[in-house]
């Protein structure tokens, strides 16, 4: 049976990286698992993660990405690229005084850890992929392939490419549109079959014009509100939004990966009304050639985008049965 508390109180710290500073939350002594988040998020997200992992025996540390929280911030936008993005997260484990981890994103920090033991098979061990599944790089130019989608509609990632566009519509009510796009994509209050997709937006319109307006997720708390609102009131969104903005750069610095299975040790649990995992769906059936790693999949019912905080037991009772098996394999 697992220990229902951590054996230390979670410590901010900050390390020097290739970004500048990275700020980090660190619990738990054993070997390092490294906690990477997504977009619109910071290391809170994974809050409920760092003391059961501490309580397990690992040493959880999550970080502010680049462009996030307390971390630094580089204003060009090419700063963001997955490289080095990869890079900050290769100096940090050996900052931490370590050289290996297992890695683990959600979201955007999926394709992060990802690229991590793709580039750097001799430092990340193993790989822990949350809500977005894995896909090679390769394939069509990104921003062609977004432009297809919709019809008359943009795309969020379309819609997200101009400089200040999208902080525009953010930046004079972040609270409220963090909010929106929380309840957007959680399971308890997305928008129903019928209604507009939130992931679209409808000429001459915003994103927030398809968010609900009227209920709030069950896991997120006022508080929970307050900390994110907070963190982007302060920064800015211009830093995490630049990440969408380096899709094309991306595709063009990673063509010599192009269909790189990835071989670690591997995991994916994905939201069942997560329209990550119901549009790639193909990307999952291609798992046995894609990650012939794969110790295990899981798709969590009732579940939304924001898995780790949707379910955070269930995430933390597969993210622990993970990690064991991963050190039966890959002694630290």
């Amino acid at each position: 049976m697992q220990p229902s508390v951590s054996p230390t109180e979670p410590r901010h710290r900050t390390v020097t990286a290739p970004a500048g500073r990275l700020h980090v939350v660190e619990q738990g002594t054993g070997p390092l698992v490294l906690l990477v988040h997504g977009f619109p998020e910071s290391w809170y997200s994974w809050r409920h993660q760092l003391p059961a992992l501490a309580a397990a025996g690992y040493r959880a540390v999550a970080l502010d990405v680049r462009g996030y929280g307390r971390s630094s911030k580089p204003s060009a936008p090419q700063e963001y690229r997955m490289r080095a993005l990869v890079a900050d997260n290769v100096a940090l484990v050996h900052a931490l005084g370590e050289e290996s981890a297992v890695v683990v994103g959600h979201d955007w920090g999926a394709n992060i850890a990802a690229a991590s033991a793709l580039l750097h098979p001799e430092v990340f061990r193993a790989v822990g992929l949350l809500s977005v599944p894995y896909a090679p790089p390769g394939g069509p130019r990104p921003s062609e392939v977004f432009a297809q989608l919709g019809g008359d509609e943009e795309f969020y990632v379309s819609y997200f490419q101009e400089p200040g566009r999208a902080e525009a519509e953010i930046e004079p009510d972040v609270r409220g549109w963090l909010a929106g796009i929380y309840a957007a994509l959680s399971a308890d209050t997305m928008p129903g079959p019928g209604e507009p997709d939130p992931h679209f937006v409808g000429p001459g319109g915003r994103m927030r014009d398809r968010f609900p307006a009227d209920r709030r997720p069950a896991w997120l708390s006022e508080a929970d509100l307050d900390h994110y609102a907070g963190e982007f009131e302060r920064t800015g969104l211009t830093g995490a939004l630049n990440r969408y903005r380096n899709m094309d750069r991306d595709w063009e610095e990673l063509s010599d990966l192009d269909g790189s299975p990835l071989t670690q040790p591997s995991l994916f649990i994905g939201g069942a009304l997560d329209a990550s995992t119901t549009w790639m769906a193909d990307a999952i059936a291609a798992y046995p050639v894609t990650l012939p790693g794969l110790v295990s999949s899981h798709v969590l019912d009732d579940c939304g985008h924001w898995l780790q905080q949707e379910h955070p037991e269930e995430t933390n009772r597969l993210l622990v049965s993970w990690l064991a098996e991963v050190s039966r394999r890959t002694p630290a």
